[in-house]
């Protein structure tokens, strides 16, 4: 009987002898999958897309509307009611509030819009508000310097890095510096990483996502079952809200700057969320009759007779919208007040969980 060290040896030779024809009889392969990375492209939906069978941009009148109104205004308020007694509670028992702090990086007019509004709904709760302004001339290591800075101070409970950063940034460098626990922005990796998977709850979850849920929720939207479009795919809120839009169960599908007939795709939206940042983008050609639009795009344009110059749109022009959907969000007045929202609820989770107060 041949012993069994002698027929393992027999089959290991066998297995290498295999092996080495092989090799040389076939060149190695390596795989094709080229890294993620080297496939990002950035959606430029101004140059690649344009409407040619939309007619020009029409004037509705009052009596032409028949989308109910999604008032973020109103929803916001109610929320920042509920924020600001518990900071009073907070400060009476314990002698402590939410403190918030943001981290901007030159002067991008969208930028500094959704800065301000932070800022005076800060004070509208009684939070402590600070803030980093940086050139966008500065070095990458003063604002990860001001990051630091604040991940150390106790009385900053929540931070954010307005975003987007300046192109010569490497901004996932930069917010992997962030501190999980104060992260009210919700795109740590593993805060996103905790919201892509089922059974995982996230510390947050991103303002503008979560805002646009609270606004279908509060206004009676179905969305389990529903086939929902998101238009834009940043990290930012494209993604995010995909993912959220999932979890609660909604069929959902993307569409970028890539997408052949994106407008085709769109018409099947029984909820539609515009996040692409192009003025007008969504004609009436895009939307299903009774369709519930979320539109998130905040775009200036020059207007003289502003105060500031400029004045908002959407990515959705509302007055052909106002004729196909069921309910749409207005610009300025929709998602934006509820994302900011959001973040004081977030701010105010964090100020509970560091100080341990319930």
């Amino acid at each position: 009987m041949i012993p069994l060290r002698m027929i393992r040896r027999m089959v290991l030779d066998r297995s290498s002898n295999k092996l080495s024809r092989a090799l040389s009889s076939s060149p190695i392969r390596n795989p094709r999958s080229p890294p993620l990375v080297s496939l990002d492209l950035i959606d430029e939906w101004s140059s690649s897309f344009t409407h040619s069978d939309s007619p020009p941009i029409q004037k509705c009148t009052a009596n032409n509307d028949s989308a109910r109104i999604i008032d973020g205004n109103s929803a916001a308020e109610e929320i920042k009611s509920t924020i600001a007694i518990e900071v009073i509670r907070m400060k009476e028992s314990i002698g402590k509030v939410p403190g918030l702090a943001v981290i901007l990086v030159g002067q991008r007019r969208d930028s500094l819009a959704y800065v301000r509004n932070k800022i005076m709904a800060c004070h509208e709760v009684g939070f402590r508000f600070s803030i980093a302004e940086l050139p966008e001339s500065c070095t990458e290591e003063e604002v990860c310097d001001a990051l630091s800075n604040y991940n150390k101070d106790a009385s900053i409970h929540g931070i954010l890095v307005q975003l987007p950063l300046p192109q010569h940034f490497d901004e996932g460098k930069i917010l992997n510096l962030l501190s999980l626990e104060k992260d009210v922005d919700g795109f740590h990796p593993l805060n996103i990483g905790n919201l892509a998977i089922q059974g995982r709850e996230p510390l947050f979850i991103p303002c503008t996502a979560k805002g646009c849920i609270e606004l279908l929720l509060s206004s009676d939207v179905e969305i389990v079952g529903k086939r929902a479009v998101v238009i834009g795919r940043s990290n930012i809120v494209g993604l995010p809200t995909f993912l959220l839009l999932q979890r609660h169960h909604a069929t959902v599908s993307i569409v970028h700057a890539y997408s052949e007939n994106p407008e085709i795709i769109t018409r099947k939206a029984d909820i539609l969320v515009a996040a692409a940042g192009v003025p007008n983008l969504v004609r009436c050609s895009w939307l299903k009759p009774g369709a519930v639009v979320l539109d998130v795009g905040i775009n200036p344009i020059e207007d003289p007779e502003s105060e500031h110059g400029y004045r908002l749109i959407g990515d959705v022009c509302f007055e052909e919208a106002v004729r196909i959907a069921s309910a749409v969000t207005p610009v300025p007045g929709g998602v934006g007040p509820m994302t900011v929202a959001m973040l004081l609820l977030n701010t105010l989770e964090a100020a509970k969980r560091a100080l341990c107060f319930t």
